[in-house]
């Protein structure tokens, strides 16, 4: 059996757990490591559902004992413009962002479960509830294989899957695809520094936050007041899109941070930028902006 063809979909569900991608890559591998020890025995039952049932495990092991990942809003009320944004926060607290490419094109995933807001409700969920939720919920799985999988009965998945739900304000939120005529006027007033021209591309309850800071801004108003500032220390990034919505930033040619976009009426409804430069060898990005141009011709 090739392990390897199951990595990505493995990573995808991994991620959704763990709410980070260097996480679901460390489980993941963990993952396949005890599958090689182990030899996969076809009495079993399907390789993917043992696959599965190992990650799970393995996920539930991770959580224990942890904290709850958050954004920078679940942690305290928004700043004021203008306010130190004081000292950075362990990184085991925050969601981070994952690639994308983790889900198979020919399984129907639930879009909306990467958005930064229903993984953060995830959160709430014990571990089992939340494994319960993203096998029926986002990857489609039966009742009966969920039960499976889980080594438990058909009405303890879904009793659990009915109290997951429950604890869920952010599943029911719609879908926005990707408005990539925006993003590109946003990106282009970004690397140009034109200041009202971002400015104009925000929805009046867009939120800023900058990861691992607990510092946030809450509306178009909020944020302006400080992206107006003459010496923003950005002036002259450079953005190299790495996904839906992604792009790497670099400062004076060097990373800097990846930069995560919201969208939604038209408008720029939310900017997340992770602080952490690490965070371009999860995404396949060099170092210096002069081997990003050659990367992407």
């Amino acid at each position: 059996m090739d392990l390897e063809e199951h990595r990505a979909e493995l990573t995808g569900y991994c991620y959704r757990m763990l709410g980070s991608g260097f996480e679901a890559e460390d489980a993941v591998q963990e993952t396949l490591v005890k599958a090689w020890q182990a030899r996969y025995d076809p009495d079993r039952g399907p390789a993917r559902a043992w696959l599965f049932h190992i990650a799970t495990n393995v996920c539930i092991d991770m959580l224990r004992g942890t904290q709850r990942r958050a954004r920078a809003m679940d942690l305290g009320p928004a700043a004021e413009p203008g306010s130190p944004l004081g000292e950075p926060l362990p990184g085991e607290r925050w969601l981070w962002p994952s690639p994308d490419g983790h889900d198979p094109a020919d399984v129907t995933i639930a879009k909306e479960s990467v958005r930064l807001a229903f993984l953060a409700a995830l959160q709430h969920l014990p571990p089992r509830q939340r494994a319960t939720l993203i096998l029926r919920d986002v990857l489609r799985w039966s009742a009966a294989e969920v039960a499976g999988l889980l080594g438990t009965s058909l009405a303890s998945v879904n009793s659990a899957l009915q109290r997951a739900r429950a604890s869920m304000p952010a599943a029911g939120l719609p879908y926005q695809e990707v408005d990539e005529e925006l993003l590109g006027r946003y990106v282009d007033a970004f690397e140009r520094h034109d200041v009202e021209l971002l400015v104009s591309l925000l929805h009046e309850d867009a939120t800023m936050t900058m990861p691992p800071f607990g510092w946030w801004l809450d509306g178009r108003a909020a944020i302006a007041a400080v992206v107006r500032v003459a010496d923003a220390p950005c002036d002259g990034s450079r953005l190299v899109r790495v996904g839906a919505g992604m792009y790497g930033q670099y400062v004076g040619g060097r990373a800097f941070a990846l930069v995560a976009l919201e969208t939604g009426g038209g408008l720029v409804t939310g900017s997340t930028t992770y602080l952490d430069p690490d965070l371009f060898r999860l995404f396949g990005l060099p170092m210096s902006f002069e081997a990003a141009l050659r990367t992407n011709g």
